[in-house]
Order: structure tokens, then sequence, then C-alpha cells
């Protein structure tokens, strides 16, 4: 089940009690899924519950209560459970074939998941200063727009270096020795003016190279001051640029060694039992089973990163998604291939299939940052 599958499973529990006249309120035309937050649990949460409340006229825990009841009957076959937290928050945990729907719309997708038309019709006018770390912010705003179906245009708010060489050969981006762009008076809707104007970077962070130099004018903050240091380059753990490409290469050598053991993905079951992943135990998410899982979930959370690091006009948002989802992956991994005299099978392949998602999210992330994906590091 994929998160808009899961969304469209609520509305219909919702409609549902609305129908049964144990709501009295409007069925919302959509409702947003995410990955739990602190004090939830399960694979997605939505806050539904707490929405419906003061037009139902009843307490959050009320409606939380409701909708639960409801979910569990329209939702069996693909939800496992359904647990109130909080205020009444709704948290779900997916049956063990769960994360196969959003695998299979991610490989369909490949670097494009995430990629949608929601603000398609609109002109976006960025304006920034004629800064280093402005203007790759500028550059990676105007990526993550364009992603979301907005036609971008750029203008800087002082004049540009006289020899923006530089800028433009190593950090990609492109300086125009022109201060504005004339917005048309006909077609699409402008936006107003987005002016983004970031804290400065302390020091020329050209000599780190294009990779390292817009990661670390982009991971920050727009608030924080950019840290322009050769940590960026070290190839060790502690190095979020480093985990993220790790966690890519690795996804691409798994498909490699895969091939070399004769078997190739296919989105499926992560592993329906402890007993096939290698481990006992109680029912439910253990061991890999739940790495799989909460993997699954961070993946699920992409597109709503992407809009909102578009509509937030923060890449940093991004950056640091990539590194939650590297994470995950670098935790994953080691159940992925067979191990010993182990045959390939099924849950393998399932697995495969999620790792080869996740290298697709990574490397579609860090190209909206302008940073390379290599398969080999």
């Amino acid at each position: 089940m994929t998160p808009v599958e899961l969304s469209r499973t609520v509305l219909r529990a919702v409609r549902r009690a609305v129908d049964q006249g144990e709501l009295r309120v409007a069925v919302p035309e959509r409702v947003v899924v995410t990955v739990p937050g602190p004090g939830g649990c399960g694979d997605y949460a939505t806050n539904v519950a707490l929405q419906l409340a003061r037009p139902a006229g009843e307490a959050p825990l009320r409606v939380a209560e409701i909708l639960r009841q409801q979910l569990v009957e329209v939702g069996e076959d693909l939800v496992d459970d359904v647990v109130v937290t909080g205020p009444g928050f709704l948290n779900f945990r997916l049956r063990g074939n769960a994360p196969a729907g959003l695998v299979e719309d991610i490989l369909r997708g490949g670097t494009r998941y995430g990629f949608s038309e929601q603000l398609g019709g609109q002109v976006v006018h960025l304006h920034a200063p004629c800064e280093v770390r402005a203007v790759v912010v500028m550059d990676s705003v105007g990526r993550l727009l364009r992603a979301q179906g907005a036609r971008v245009r750029i203008g800087y708010d002082s004049p540009p270096p006289e020899e923006p060489a530089g800028w433009e050969n190593l950090l990609g981006v492109r300086v125009d020795h022109g201060s504005e762009v004339a917005v048309p008076t006909t077609g699409p809707p402008t936006v107003g003016a987005v002016h983004l104007r970031p804290v400065p970077a302390p020091s020329d962070p050209l000599p780190l190279g294009p990779d390292a130099a817009r990661w670390a004018l982009l991971h920050p903050a727009p608030h924080d001051r950019p840290r322009i240091t050769d940590e960026h380059l070290v190839q060790r753990e502690a190095n979020p640029l480093f985990r993220v490409r790790y966690a890519r290469a690795r996804t691409r050598a798994l498909t490699r060694n895969a091939a070399d053991l004769g078997f190739t993905s296919e989105p499926g079951p992560i592993g329906r039992t402890a007993a096939d992943l290698g481990f006992t135990g109680e029912p439910g998410p253990t061991g890999r089973t739940a790495e799989a899982h909460a993997l699954a979930a961070t993946l699920a959370d992409h597109p709503r990163i992407l809009l909102t690091s578009a509509t937030r006009h923060t890449p940093d948002r991004l950056a640091r998604h990539l590194v939650d989802v590297a994470d995950a992956v670098l935790a994953f991994l080691p159940a992925v291939l067979p191990r010993g005299a182990e045959k390939p099978s099924a849950a393998h392949r399932a697995r495969l299939a999620l790792a080869e998602a996740a290298g697709a999210v990574l490397a579609g992330g860090l190209s909206l940052l302008g940073i390379d994906a290599p398969e080999h590091l």
C-alpha cells in the first residue's frame, strides 16, 4: 500500500462514518499521511481526527476512535493495526507486503519520483544577492520548484562579480550579467517575488570542489552560517555528504552483486515472517523487517519533502531528508543479499527492489541539490 492508497482508505473510513451517522462533518477532499512523529508508532500516521474534531463537535480522541474502528474494517486486507496516540493521532502498521506498491511507484518514477505538477501554472520570480551561497541556494530552489511544475525566473539584487566563471564552471550555477529578468504581462499567474537571503559563506567554498562546496552551502538552514572546511571531504560516517553518496553507491553495488548471484529485483513482500529473514520471535515487524518498514516509511515521505522544500524555498530540508534516507538504507542493506549457502528467494528479490528504490530517491534528491550521485565510491 502506498501513502496515496492509504490516504484514500482513510477517506473511505471518514465517508463511511459520516454515512452511518457516527460523524456529522464534511468529508475532506484529501487526507495527509506522513511518517509517525515523536510518540507515534507503526509505518504511517495522520492527524485527520484532530482536523475533524471541531467541525464535528466531538473530542479529537472520540473522532479518532470512531475512525479507528472504521479503518479496521475497510482496511483489513492491507492494514495490520491502527493505534491512537497522543491527542488523537491515528497510527498505521501495514501488513507484510505493504512496501511493494511503494517500491513499484519509486522504480517506475526513477530519479523523478516525487516530481509533480502541483505548482503547475505558476511563475515564481526568485531574487538573491550575487553572493556565492545565495546564488547556489537560488539555483537549488529553482530546481525544486521546476520539479513541482513551476516556471522559474531569476534576478539578482546586486550586480554579479566581474568574473563569475568559477561559480558557473565549478558550482554549476548560471550568473547572468543583468540584475533583473522581466516578468511577462501575459501567460501563467506570477507568484510574488521571493527574496532569498541566506547567511553568506564566511569564505570561498570553491577549493572544496563542486559537490562538497554545494553541500556545505545547502545543508545548513538559511539562518545558520555554513562551515567551509575540509570536513565535507572526509570519507567517514561523521560526514553526512559521504553517508548519502556512499549509501547510493552501495545500492548500485548490491544490484551488481545480485546479478553475479543470478537474481534481480522484484517488488514484493519484505519477509512476511521472521523465519524468512532468519529471525524468530513474536509476530509483527522484527529484525530486518522493522528496518525495511522504517526505510519504506522514509521513502514514502519523499514527495512531501520535495513539495515542502519547493514551496518554502528550503533545500536544506531536502538535504537533511537525504541523510535520514541514507541512514535507513545503511541499516537495512546487510539483509539484502543471501548469506553463506542461502539461496536467493522472493524475499531477497523484494529487499533488493527496496534498496534500488532507495538508491533512486537518493540520486534524484542529490540531483536537485546539484550534486553528483556516483555509482562507485
